[in-house]
This record gives structure tokens, sequence and C-alpha cells, in this order.
């Protein structure tokens, strides 16, 4: 890894499939998720970490401890998860950019912090982009580098995030496997809730 890989968290979601708890609250081994998630990014070395909130903030705030992170309220979460990554690599723009930034789902708690920091360390410049595969399958994180900023906030609107930026130049992307260190299983449904007390699913 070269230069500084600041970590980006989305954490606003509303959970509406899921009884309407805020994912970041939902508990995996006595631990909130966005507790799981922040502490895996700043084991790979990402700082600063960023935790984008929105849905139930005040109650993820009182609950969570996120110390050391700079937390990032977006009041327009339910827009998707766009206006949360825009809020993000907004709050890196002072005071001082990082080279890049992992940005991270808070409903993956099974990606873990050594695939996180497998495609962190393929940061060599502020125009890298890269991602983690799971058996070829591209998922999260992302890494995105500070000359992008500016083109994945203009493209990231509803829910697609930097997919269409990533797509548009796939050519570019580094695709780094991390199938055998991570799960991009998310947690989206209410059967999903039992890999929350299950054994990591890649091994």
């Amino acid at each position: 890894m070269s230069g500084t890989v600041a970590g980006v968290l989305l954490a606003a979601g509303g959970g509406r499939r899921l009884g309407g708890r805020p994912k970041a609250l939902l508990r995996h081994r006595g631990r909130t998720l966005v507790e799981w998630a922040a502490e895996a990014l700043r084991a790979a070395g990402c700082a600063p970490v960023v935790v984008v909130v929105g849905a139930g903030a005040d109650e993820v705030l009182a609950e969570a401890l996120l110390d050391g992170c700079r937390v990032v309220r977006n009041p327009a979460w339910e827009s998707g998860m766009g206006s949360s990554l825009r809020a993000g690599l907004a709050a890196l723009a002072t005071p001082r950019p990082p080279t890049a930034a992992l940005v991270a789902l808070v409903d993956q708690p099974f990606v873990g912090a050594a695939a996180m920091a497998r495609v962190a360390a393929a940061c060599d410049s502020p125009d890298v982009l890269a991602a983690a595969t799971y058996g070829g399958a591209r998922g999260h994180p992302v890494l995105v580098g500070a000359g992008h900023f500016a083109g994945v906030t203009a493209g990231a609107r509803g829910d697609r995030g930097a997919r269409d930026y990533l797509r548009a130049r796939a050519g570019r992307l580094t695709r780094v496997e991390c199938g055998d260190v991570g799960s991009p299983q998310d947690i989206d449904h209410p059967a999903d809730l039992e890999r929350l007390s299950g054994p990591p699913p890649h091994r």
C-alpha cells in the first residue's frame, strides 16, 4: 500500500425488511454490526474511519461504541445508498484528503478485516480503483482513489453508489480475490438473521 487509505462505512439503512430496526444496530456475537464493521476497517489500517448514519441516528450513536470514528449524519438516507456515499466522500475533503477511500457496507459482517486489508493494499496512487471479488464476482469493499471522488460523487444516485462508475471503467479496475478470507453475504431479509449467530460462512 502506498499512501493513506480512509475507511467509509455506509451504515444508514433502515432495515425495512428486518422489522424497521436500523441495520447498524443488529447484533452479531454481542456487538452491533456498525461496531464490527468500524473495527474491521480500523484493523485493516484505514484512518480516518468515517461512519455514515441515517435511520435511527440518535439511537445508533447512543448504543454503538464508535470511539475514534468520524460520524456523519445523512438526513437523505431514505433516498438510497448513493446519498450516503456522497456524504462519506465529502467528509474526507478536509482537512487533508486521503490517497483513497475503502468503502464498506454495514450489513456484510462476514467480509472482515482480512479482506478489507487485502483490498486496501492495492492502493498505489490517487488514481486507483479496486474491488474485492468472491469467487470472481465483484463485491465490497471497494477502493476508490481520491482522483475519482468527484466522478463517483456525481454518479452516486439512489441505490447505485459507485456501481455505474466502476462498470464504465472495468478495464482500470483491480480485482482482488477475497473468497478465501471473507464472504459478501449480507443481512437483508429476516431469514438472513440466522447467519449472525452461526459460523463465518467462508470457513
